[in-house]
């Protein structure tokens, strides 16, 4: 069974899709882009900003779902562009210091809303 996962302190769905999804002990958070869920605004000029507010929608759907960081096994980022890979790596390593989830990282051609950084996550609930 799945239980459909929804916060006002992420941004809300621009699509037929969930903030997240929780089935049995396995949370799934759907793509958060760098959008403030307060002024609905893209937080784009600077990559490492843009990074911290992904990361804390990623955070706030956990936190709806029961769940937290430290129990992400897995984070996909997608970016516009490689070369902010590095400032996006520092920025992430300040979210995940301890034990890193599994992670892939791909350049795409382009996000929702022109945006530079993507990120999915899976996290297992603790029984």
């Amino acid at each position: 069974m799945k239980q459909q996962i929804t916060t006002d302190k992420a941004p809300a769905a621009i699509g037929p899709y969930s903030q997240g999804i929780k089935a049995g002990s396995l949370v799934f958070v759907s793509g958060q882009i760098p959008v403030n869920p307060e002024s609905g605004e893209l937080v784009s000029e600077d990559i490492q900003a843009a990074t911290r507010q992904v990361l804390e929608n990623v955070t706030a759907v956990l936190e709806a779902a029961g769940a937290g960081l430290e129990q992400v096994v897995k984070v996909t980022i997608f970016l516009k562009d490689m070369a902010d890979f590095q400032k996006v790596n520092e920025e992430y390593a300040r979210f995940f210091e301890v034990n890193p989830p599994a992670r892939a990282c791909i350049q795409v051609a382009g996000l929702p809303k022109d945006a530079r950084v993507e990120m999915e996550a899976m996290a297992v609930l603790e029984s």
